[in-house]
């Protein structure tokens, strides 16, 4: 009697395990599709900041950070795409580090066409000795992006970067050139 009553419900075991793994519905499809990518801004890849000072050799380096990967993750809400973006810094300390606690400055802006639509500074704290020259972190943002139709979401892009003092900035920018 067991079988008969297993054999009945089998079927629509199966049909209802089938419903469930139908997908994605079209406007999470479509959405999904717009999915923004981060992209670095140029000459915010990487950060070399100096001891106070007015020196500027190898010598004076108190560290140097670089933002070495970056990924997103989207899901889909009610008119509503939210985003998890997660960057990898890492830093080293130079040779004018005393240790201690190292604060390297970032930024997250969010473009709509060519204009910035929104943005934040934030800051990843790395703890150096000279036992513990190195550091790296994975920091993760939540972003939410509203919409009307899923098309809207194709005019956005989300730009990262360390954020160098205009200082840091030119250095980047020698630096760039002697390669």
């Amino acid at each position: 009697m067991m079988r008969l009553q297993f054999a009945f419900t089998a079927p629509l075991a199966l049909a209802l395990g089938l419903a469930a793994c139908s997908g994605p519905s079209k406007e999470e499809a479509a959405v999904a599709t717009y999915c923004p990518n981060p992209f670095v801004v140029q000459d915010a890849a990487s950060l070399t900041r100096f001891k106070p000072g007015p020196g500027r050799d190898p010598r004076d380096i108190a560290f140097q950070a670089a933002l070495t990967g970056t990924g997103v993750t989207c899901e889909a809400g009610r008119k509503k795409l939210e985003i998890t973006l997660k960057l990898r810094l890492s830093v080293d300390a130079g040779p004018s580090n005393a240790g201690g606690t190292t604060s390297v400055p970032y930024f997250v802006r969010l473009l709509s066409g060519s204009d910035v639509s929104e943005g934040q500074d934030f800051n990843a704290t790395f703890k150096l000795s000279p036992t513990s020259p190195r550091g790296s972190s994975i920091e993760e943002i939540a972003l939410t992006l509203p919409y009307d139709r899923p098309s809207d979401l194709g005019a956005y892009r989300v730009a990262v970067g360390l954020k160098p003092t205009p200082e840091e900035l030119d250095y980047n920018r020698r630096a760039a050139a002697r390669q």
